[in-house]
């Protein structure tokens, strides 16, 4: 059921935005009323959308939590008929478009995803990839916690992401995997060309195989007591240096070192 489930403002709103067809019904809290429900109000009711009035209680058994902020949407799963291998196809096809992509190898918390696919949108990842073994798939805390970047970062789940990372490197895209024990670190590296950023669930980080077949490994420095980051903490720091170097030099050939 939480697959066919939005709640939350931003995940229900970019819905609106980007898929209405795709809504059943919206549930609000019939006793909020200020300017921010007033506005979602207005866009369900511009859209043409089934609008429902709720308790706090139903909001929260259907949205199977109480973070909903007073709002739960009834969906259509959006289902992206293009394949990773479609999606790499496009990106090498169109000339101001370098591959940037997000890997994912063991995360398994929702709230962890969800805020890996929002930093992802935000830098400008064109996908995240995970196995679909050991891993959390699209769900409605994932979108919530996403806030609507669920909606618009495509995420793949490859039967064997060895294989896959190895598919990247045929095209050319640089697989680069964090490790604590890396001699490099996350600012010694060109990440101008394309590139996948691959990372390991917080404490058991990346599995064997999969740092084995990464092209390089590299560390993001740490200074205090703590030994970790969160993953999600880890990419955007991941992702946003990548976008640093592209917004500060044009790229370079796929797989250039500083």
């Amino acid at each position: 059921m939480s697959g066919n489930i939005l709640f939350g403002f931003h995940a229900v709103t970019v819905r609106i935005k980007t898929a209405p067809q795709s809504i059943r019904e919206i549930h609000i809290d019939a006793h909020r009323r200020d300017a921010r429900m007033r506005q979602l109000v207005e866009r369900i009711q511009a859209a043409g959308l089934r609008l429902i009035d709720s308790d706090d209680q139903r909001l929260s058994r259907l949205g199977g939590s109480d973070r909903h902020q007073g709002v739960v949407a009834r969906v259509e799963p959006i289902k992206d008929s293009r394949t990773l291998d479609e999606r790499l196809d496009d990106l090498q096809e169109a000339s101001d478009a370098v591959p940037l992509l997000l890997v994912l190898d063991g995360v398994t918390d929702p709230h962890n995803l969800g805020a890996c696919l929002r930093v992802a949108d935000g830098a400008g990842a064109q996908a995240v990839i995970a196995p679909k073994d050991h891993a959390v798939g699209l769900g409605a805390t994932v979108s919530k916690v996403a806030s609507g970047a669920a909606e618009t970062v495509p995420y793949f789940m490859v039967t064997n992401l060895a294989r896959t990372l190895g598919e990247l490197k045929d095209r050319n895209i640089w697989v680069i995997g964090t490790s604590d024990d890396a001699e490099k670190t996350l600012y010694d590296i060109d990440l101008r060309g394309p590139v996948a950023l691959v990372l390991g669930a917080e404490g058991s980080g990346m599995r064997q195989l999969t740092r084995k077949t990464c092209d390089e490994l590299v560390r993001i420095p740490m200074q205090g007591a703590v030994e970790s980051l969160n993953v999600s903490v880890a990419s955007a720091l991941c992702l946003y240096e990548a976008l640093r170097q592209r917004q500060a030099k044009p790229a370079t050939k796929p797989g250039a070192k500083s």
